[in-house]
């Protein structure tokens, strides 16, 4: 019966806190998101506004996720055939993790360690994820090549949409 109690329990907290699309899909960043501070995995704090530009004419993927997230260790098969069948394309990892140890452990441990990695120290609500709406992890989007939003909201790396975008992003 206790089991039956803890399914029942796990099933409604699942579904009140799930993802819930945002009503507008932006297309661009705010100047105030792109001043957002976040950490480098060298523990240097840099802006958002420099890690797009250090990627700048390029397609880039950025990732949302945590090391605590089993959603998004269950989407890792599919985010790292995401990254190994679009070569020219930046991949970008913004973790939520709760500290710095979780998040270079997390690195490592789910082979992050060929992408862009970076953590966001000031936690989960931030200029920057109020901004993009992040409301769950893990979180995919897609910067065109001028650093415009070409895809704004995907909450799997095997969303069709994803790859659709990217490969009309590259074609140009």
């Amino acid at each position: 019966m206790r089991k039956l109690f803890l399914w029942v329990f796990s099933l409604i907290i699942t579904f009140s806190y799930d993802q819930e699309v945002p009503k507008v899909l932006k297309t661009e960043f705010s100047k105030e998101s792109l001043i957002q501070s976040i950490t480098n995995s060298e523990g240097k704090e840099v802006t958002i506004a420099s890690v797009l530009s250090k990627h700048k004419g390029k397609v880039i993927v950025l990732e949302f996720w945590a090391s605590w997230c089993r959603d998004c260790l269950a989407n890792m098969t599919a985010a790292h055939k995401l990254k190994e069948t679009n070569p020219n394309v930046d991949f970008v990892y913004f973790s939520m993790d709760r500290n710095s140890e979780s998040w270079k452990k997390g690195i490592e441990k789910y082979e992050l360690g060929t992408g862009d990695n970076y953590w966001f120290n000031v936690g989960w609500k931030n200029t920057f994820t109020n901004y993009v709406d992040l409301n769950w992890i893990p979180r995919y989007m897609v910067i065109d090549q001028k650093g415009k939003i070409a895809k704004y909201y995907a909450v799997s790396a095997d969303d069709p949409d994803l790859q659709a975008i990217i490969d009309r992003l590259l074609i140009r």
